[in-house]
């Protein structure tokens, strides 16, 4: 027996389903516009499994994170005493780079993409001999900056890292990268800018790394000096006075990521000694004494905290 609706009954059917689908759809459409999009801009594939690479591996289970390469590192040096020597990989950094770079990501669970600039390479001498012309901190800034501008209006995150003014440490190309961040950060918002890059998108936050702190080099150096194990940082303490302390404004527990961040950093073969200075503290130890990544909020859309943060989206809704 089949039931007859009477015409009101019907119509309060209709406006129910008509206001469940309504909520339904409004529900998907936010869990998509608030998925967290993390972008971090680097200077050479290493950099990125370094500075901040167990927060990247963190928000990588809950959202996107995609990581800019400036640079292919084509003139970086091999680090890792185990390979110095070998002419096979001397005379192929480009695409052993590469290759490595390809092995981070997958161990960090992120994007990746090249912005495709040639390193400058690190001057030495006395006095500092000139850059190439062809690379990254030579070419006129506006070309990397749209480039970037793309690649922001594509990915649209709502947080972006990079360096801060002094690259963190000064290298040519991350000084550079701190400039090409910051402003195409400013221009991606702006419609008259880089027209046809995309649509303009505003990223609220920007943070700087902040991952060597002098707070963090003491704290492990006290505690290896105190169980009776050699510390590696002895010149870095000579220097603490020296060093500018950076301003923390976000600080994330994320030693469970850490294992991850170690994966990444050895992918990077040619760079990384095993049992060198990124090895040094015993894993047990860091994660009792130092289980943090910190930052620096250098711009914000959405107001600043009034004390350290421990979720880089705070305060961002759509």
């Amino acid at each position: 027996m089949r039931l007859r609706l009477s015409k009101r009954d019907w119509c309060c059917r209709r406006v129910s389903q008509y206001y469940l689908r309504t909520a339904y759809l409004w529900r998907d459409e936010r869990s998509v516009t608030r998925e967290p999009r993390l972008m971090a801009v680097h200077a050479h594939p290493d950099d990125e499994s370094s500075k901040g690479a167990a927060t990247m591996a963190h928000y990588a289970t809950i959202g996107r994170v995609r990581v800019v390469t400036c640079t292919g590192g084509e003139r970086g040096s091999i680090l890792n005493p185990r390979l110095v020597g070998r002419t096979d990989i001397e005379e192929n950094m480009p695409a052993i780079r590469q290759q490595e770079m390809t092995a981070a990501a997958e161990a960090l669970g992120i994007e990746h993409t090249w912005l495709g600039f040639v390193d400058s390479g690190l001057p030495e001498g006395e006095p500092l001999p000139p850059l190439p012309d062809d690379c990254f901190a030579s070419i006129p800034l506006e070309e990397p900056v749209g480039r970037l501008v793309a690649e922001i209006r594509e990915f649209k995150p709502q947080v972006l890292t990079t360096y801060n003014e002094l690259g963190g440490y000064p290298h040519p190309d991350h000084i550079r990268v701190h400039e090409v961040s910051m402003a195409a950060v400013e221009a991606a918002s702006d419609p008259t800018r880089f027209p046809e890059a995309g649509d303009p998108w505003t990223v609220s936050k920007v943070y700087y790394d902040v991952s060597f702190s002098p707070d963090r080099i003491q704290a492990f150096h006290e505690v290896l000096i105190a169980e009776g194990l050699e510390s590696p940082f002895a010149e870095w303490m000579e220097r603490r006075g020296k060093t500018p302390t950076r301003r923390v404004d976000a600080r994330l527990e994320v030693s469970e990521f850490f294992p991850q961040r170690d994966q990444a950093l050895l992918a990077h073969a040619t760079q990384i000694d095993p049992d060198g200075f990124f090895m040094a503290v015993p894993r047990d130890i860091e994660a009792r004494v130092w289980p943090w990544e910190e930052f620096e909020l250098a711009h914000s859309v959405v107001g600043y905290p009034d004390e350290i943060e421990t979720d880089l989206f705070a305060r961002i809704e759509e």
